[in-house]
């Protein structure tokens, strides 16, 4: 599942074509994915202007001059590619149609934007944009981790208390936006936090060194195009590289990457989900 890195990857991508443009055709190839598009989808969509394309936690949004903001969610194999040159710098022919291509935008700057999803666990959804941050995908979603509301007093007073590791604090959207599986191990790394400490049980000042080492992370990993495990691809079609950066994650069994360390990392298993970390440096 694309988490932050991922998502903020292809909307950056996704901005030079379609920020400005108007959708001068929608083609919506099927009822639905994870569940029913909204009614008359291609309908609202066809000659509207993307005003703005912003993210939130795992989800796209695009603003249209409508008042409606399109709500774009990649689930586990959802790509979407630009293909055509919105500049006019170069000559490129659209991709032949593929079977995934379930929504396709074409753009009055000669840009194609295409949907694509195997596994149809992606979502799109059309909303008020006035009251977009009311609706229930959005309402209770932490803050940021890369914005000023993300700091060492709103993540020591989440974490007051709270008797569930810090692993799966972390996980818990309603505590921070966007993060995911991998970026948690590899944040916990970094600071040497077993992930299966109970997050009330940790110092303040535990608490405070998760912040700057969130962004850390998050940074990198953008700058790096996110991470392509399966199926993830950035708008360009590449893949991203932060994988080949990764201290723990995925690496059960292998040499620790820590300054001398000699462990190996290991994998357990929490709230269902693989957790790797060393059993050495994090304590």
């Amino acid at each position: 599942m694309p988490e932050l890195p991922e998502v903020e990857t292809v909307r950056r991508g996704l901005e030079p074509s379609m920020s400005g443009a108007i959708i001068t055709q929608a083609d919506v190839n099927r009822p639905n994915l994870r569940w029913p598009f909204p009614d008359r989808m291609a309908e609202r969509l066809t000659g509207a202007r993307v005003e703005r394309l912003r993210r939130r936690s795992k989800y796209i949004l695009a603003d249209l001059d409508r008042g409606e903001t399109l709500l774009i969610h990649l689930g586990m194999s959802g790509r979407m590619t630009v293909s055509g040159d919105p500049l006019g710098q170069f000559v490129h022919t659209h991709p032949a149609a593929q079977k995934h291509d379930h929504v396709v935008f074409h753009l009055d700057n000669g840009a194609r934007v295409t949907f694509n999803d195997p596994r149809r666990f992606g979502a799109m959804d059309l909303l008020d944009t006035a009251t977009a941050q009311t609706h229930p995908l959005l309402a209770k979603i932490g803050p940021e981790p890369l914005g000023n509301d993300f700091n060492e007093a709103h993540l020591t007073r989440a974490f007051r208390n709270k008797n569930t590791p810090v692993k799966t604090a972390l996980l818990d959207q309603h505590i921070v936006a966007g993060l995911g599986n991998i970026y948690v191990c590899e944040v916990l790394f970094r600071a040497g936090i077993d992930p299966a400490q109970k997050a009330g049980a940790l110092s303040r000042a535990r608490v405070a060194s998760l912040v700057p080492i969130i962004r850390d992370v998050l940074d990198e990993a953008i700058v790096s195009g996110g991470s392509s495990l399966k199926d993830f691809r950035q708008a360009s079609g590449e893949l991203g590289y932060f994988q080949h950066s990764f201290r723990v994650y995925g690496r059960e069994g292998e040499l620790c990457k820590g300054a001398e360390c000699t462990a190996t990392v290991r994998r357990i298993v929490q709230a269902g989900r693989s957790t790797f970390f060393c059993p050495e440096c994090q304590t």
